[in-house]
Formats: structure tokens, C-alpha cells, sequence
């Protein structure tokens, strides 16, 4: 068992697909024991963007704080804070910090995807 009084407690890590100001941590995955699922926080931070990427697994996502933009058959969909993403694999996505405080998403993807 793993208990984190915070997600904190984890180093953030410079994201390989992402640019300056977006960051992440590998809350639960494969060091944990985690078989199924890795658990991430994507931290992006005011005005910075993930760039348009795309790769073989899904992603599950959880709208934590902040507030962002998504393209979503190629129009943009605004999100905030309790709102739920769903990106299915191979399809292309880029999300980009629309407000004044950082996005935190939390995001599960299988456990072949790297962890960071």
C-alpha cells in the first residue's frame, strides 16, 4: 500500500511532449506496484500549452483546478475545474491553460505508456 498525504510529496518532471511550463508526476505506476494503471498530475501553467501530440494508449483525465481549452473535432471546448476528458487512442490533442493559476489534471493512462 501507498498512501500520499499529498501529491506534492512527488518531484515534478519536464514533460517530453510538452514545452516550457508544463510539468508532471507519477503519482502511482509501475515503482508502486501499479499493474493496471499509472496515475499522473499534469501541472500547465498560465499561458503554456501541451502542443498537439498523439500516441497509442488512452487517457482518462480529471479536471483537478484551473481552467483550459481542449480541440475536440477540431473546435475548442473550455473545461474547468470537476470536468472529465476522455482521449481515445491515436486521436490528437493539445490542451492549453486558458486562466491565471496553474491547471492540474490528474491522469490515468495503461501501464505501457511511459511513465514520464
Amino acid at each position: 500500500m501507498k498512501v500520499l498525504q499529498s501529491y506534492g510529496e512527488v518531484p515534478p518532471r519536464v514533460l517530453p511532449v510538452a514545452g516550457a511550463g508544463v510539468t508532471g508526476r507519477v503519482l502511482l505506476g509501475k515503482a508502486d506496484g501499479a499493474v493496471n494503471f499509472c496515475m499522473r498530475m499534469i501541472e500547465v501553467a498560465p499561458g503554456a500549452v501541451i502542443p498537439a501530440h498523439h500516441h497509442p494508449w488512452e487517457h482518462e483525465q480529471f479536471v483537478f483546478s484551473g481552467t483550459g481549452r481542449i480541440l475536440k473535432d477540431g473546435q475548442p471546448v473550455d473545461f474547468g475545474p470537476g470536468a472529465v476528458l476522455y482521449i481515445a487512442p491515436d486521436e490528437e490533442h493539445c490542451i492549453e491553460n486558458t486562466g491565471a493559476e496553474p491547471l492540474r489534471i490528474v491522469c490515468l493512462v495503461p501501464p505501457f505508456a511511459p511513465e514520464l
